[in-house]
Order: structure tokens, then C-alpha cells, then sequence
């Protein structure tokens, strides 16, 4: 379970990046996360996983506050964000068990979960070459493969179907329903509202660091599109 309480981030001590957000992302959930380009999406995903601080509110996850013990959430989180660097010089292999080690994942089950999932995105030829011979789309894969494996309780990732082919997203689509029917959270933002719609049962709207819509998407849609409600949303909140 992740708890976001009234959360505010002013780079500048004038305008909030993001402004006093309060969002409630429950065990199985999958939970989308859209806004227009410097809407506050990616400042509220780096206040989650401890990589900027936050001026105000709190964020919790299973009841660990980010503000108080940052490494107890770290131990229940993964992180995927929107540009996937890596160390490149290392092999994906040796990257893979690096993640595992700072996790503690043991031997036995690491070696069963990078298999499945190397299978699974079809990396399996390729984990002895190193980082800086993939395509960004490998590039891509091998981070949320080193997401998954160590089972985070709640996952949160940056625009994570950018860069990856089509067999690739089904695929994490999949995997991403399998996780939430055993109790995990996921929070991501998009741009892809057609996958929100197909995905998500739950949705927040941001526009300029505002939550200007939450809750079940199913409600939200009602008997229009996503795109539809995100552009009416844009020119009702519109401030320039």
C-alpha cells in the first residue's frame, strides 16, 4: 500500500511542481498516472522512491514513512524511471546480480526469476553481452527485469511501455496483473491513455502539480474516452 498526505515540491520556493497531492494506491491496484509534460508526474514519482526531498505532507508505504526510514521503503519498492541508466559496462547478467544482492534475493530464487523473465522478454540470448551493446528497448527490458525480480510490494515506474515493441508491453501488462493478484501495488504514469483505460482500475488526473481527478477509472470514463476526459479536464483547469 502506498500513501501519498498532502505532498507539495517547490523546486523554486515560488510554484509547487507539485501541489499538496493526496492519493491512496491500495494493494492490487494498478493505478495510472497521467498529465500533460511538466504536469508534477515525475517530481511525485522521485519524492516516492527517496531520489528529490518534498517540502511538506509525507508518503508511506506499508506504513514506513519516506520522510523517517527512506532504506525500509527502498527494501519494499521498484523503481523503473523514464530513461533507463544503467551500468553499461557490466554485463546484464552481472547487472541482474548486483540488483539481486543489494536485495538479498537468494540464490536459488533469483536464478528461477531471471530466467522467467528473461524468457519472458526474450533476453535470454542476449544477459553475457554487455549493457552498452542493447538497444534502448533492451536497454528497457533489462531494468524492469531487474525490477521484478527481487518482488517488489509496490512498483513504480516512468512512461514504462515507452521504447518497448509491441509483444514486450502485452507481455508487462500480463505480468503486471499476475503481481496485483498477489497483493502488490502499482503506480505508473503514461501518456498512453488507451492503455489506462484497458489497465487501470483506478486513475489520477494531474495537471500543473493539482490532482484535478482521482479515483476507479471505470467511474471516471463513465460513457466517454479517457482522451475525452483529460482534454475537458485540460481546459477546465487551464491557468495560462
Amino acid at each position: 500500500m502506498l500513501e501519498i498526505i498532502n505532498v507539495s515540491k517547490s523546486y523554486d520556493g515560488k510554484k509547487n511542481a507539485v501541489d499538496n497531492v493526496s492519493l491512496t494506491i491500495n494493494k492490487g491496484d494498478i493505478y495510472g498516472f497521467v498529465g500533460h509534460n511538466g504536469a508534477g508526474k515525475t517530481t511525485l514519482l522521485k519524492s516516492i522512491v527517496g531520489l528529490i526531498d518534498f517540502d511538506s505532507g509525507d508518503i508511506l508505504v506499508n506504513g514506513v514513512s519516506v520522510k523517517k526510514d527512506i532504506m525500509g521503503v527502498k527494501k519494499q519498492i521498484a523503481y523503473v524511471p523514464d530513461n533507463p541508466d544503467v551500468y553499461e559496462t557490466m554485463k546484464g547478467i552481472e547487472y541482474l546480480n548486483f540488483i539481486a544482492d543489494a536485495f538479498k534475493v537468494t540464490e536459488e530464487r533469483r536464478i528461477e526469476l531471471i530466467n522467467k523473465y528473461a524468457k519472458l522478454f526474450g533476453m535470454e540470448n542476449v544477459l553475457t553481452q554487455t549493457i552498452q551493446e542493447y538497444s534502448h528497448g533492451m536497454k528497457q527490458k533489462i531494468v524492469l527485469i531487474s525490477a521484478l525480480i527481487h518482488e517488489p510490494k509496490v512498483l513504480l515506474l516512468d512512461e514504462p511501455f515507452v521504447g518497448l515493441d509491441p509483444q514486450a508491453s502485452f507481455l508487462l501488462k500480463n505480468e503486471f496483473k499476475a503481481m496485483c493478484e498477489k497483493g502488490s501495488s502499482i503506480f505508473f504514469s503514461t501518456h498512453v491513455l488507451e492503455v489506462v483505460e484497458k489497465l487501470c482500475n483506478k486513475v489520477a488526473i494531474i495537471k500543473n502539480g493539482k490532482i484535478v481527478e482521482s479515483g476507479l477509472t471505470e467511474k471516471i470514463i463513465s460513457n466517454k474516452s479517457l482522451e475525452t476526459i483529460f482534454m475537458e479536464l485540460e481546459k477546465e483547469y487551464d491557468v495560462s
